[in-house]
């Protein structure tokens, strides 16, 4: 079984930096790696289009590098997603759309071992992650699947109001606050910048940190201002998240086409 880089960090103390991706190519995981700054790769496969086989290849390229990997899975079917995402070799999950106590505690039996130790619900399987017939049901597999690191999205207004009884839960590593989905579901549509949207990302940094767990701060553009940065690092933040790989060219091309552009007019039609 491979060594979990981010438990690693995250065992040491020390800050992570991960980056996101919608694309399942691994060439675009190799450039990542091959830039040597970055921690763990997310695959959002919340919102990307994939296959079982795009998921084996996936790991297998970030498995190149000094990195681990990590899957933002649907709110349904979380288990059958995780546990194949497990299999395939990506070593950690982000669980989306948490509601209630329950809803956390279920997101910790689909990824803890089926012993009588970890009481969860995932079983022996011959996949990649264990060699497909060399390491299943080891002990070197219970512990690695004891390794996961299991993050979940704070997006909902139950999951604020019920925060303190869900990060109660053992097993949660690491919260991302999603100021989207919780902008829905507070009547607060579109206003991501909304008090009452930032009071409550607040409240789940100081929160999570207050009870041990490390949130997570979604970095979403290019060009962000160090001083943003640095309010959360003097808050307690030490896990941030790079843009998505769509996002980074979506922005590079609107800006520099814009440059390109108004630089073509200025030339050919005056």
């Amino acid at each position: 079984m491979r060594n979990n880089k981010l438990r690693e960090l995250i065992k040491s103390g020390k800050p992570t930096i991960g980056t996101r991706i919608f694309s399942t190519w691994p060439g675009i995981a190799e450039i990542i790696g091959q830039t040597g700054m970055i921690d763990y790769i997310e695959f959002v496969g919340e919102y990307a289009p994939w296959d079982l086989y795009a998921l084996e290849n996936l790991a297998r390229a970030i498995e190149l590098f000094d990195m681990s990997s990590m899957i933002k899975v649907d709110q349904s079917p979380s288990t059958f997603i995780a546990q194949r995402a497990l299999g395939a070799g990506i070593q950690n999950i982000l669980f989306t759309d948490i509601r209630t106590y329950e809803d956390a505690k279920n997101c910790i039996k689909i990824v803890k071992p089926e012993t009588p130790d970890f009481n969860g619900i995932n079983g022996c399987h011959c996949r990649r992650n264990v060699g497909y017939i060399i390491e299943p049901g080891s002990k070197e597999y219970v512990a690695s699947m004891n390794d996961t690191v299991i993050a979940i999205m704070i997006e909902k207004r139950g999951a604020v109001e019920n925060l303190e009884n869900i990060l109660s839960i053992e097993g949660i590593d690491m919260v991302q606050f999603g100021a989207c989905d919780y902008s829905m579901s507070t009547g607060h549509v579109g206003d991501r910048n909304h008090k009452e949207i930032k009071e409550a990302e607040l409240k789940t940094i100081k929160t999570a940190i207050k009870m041990g767990i490390r949130p997570r701060i979604e970095i979403g553009k290019i060009d962000y201002k160090l001083e943003e940065i640095e309010y959360f690092i003097e808050l307690g933040v030490r896990d941030f998240n790079l843009p998505f790989d769509i996002s980074l060219l979506f922005q590079w091309l609107k800006k520099n086409g814009k440059i390109f552009r108004d630089i073509l007019y200025k030339k050919y039609n005056t």
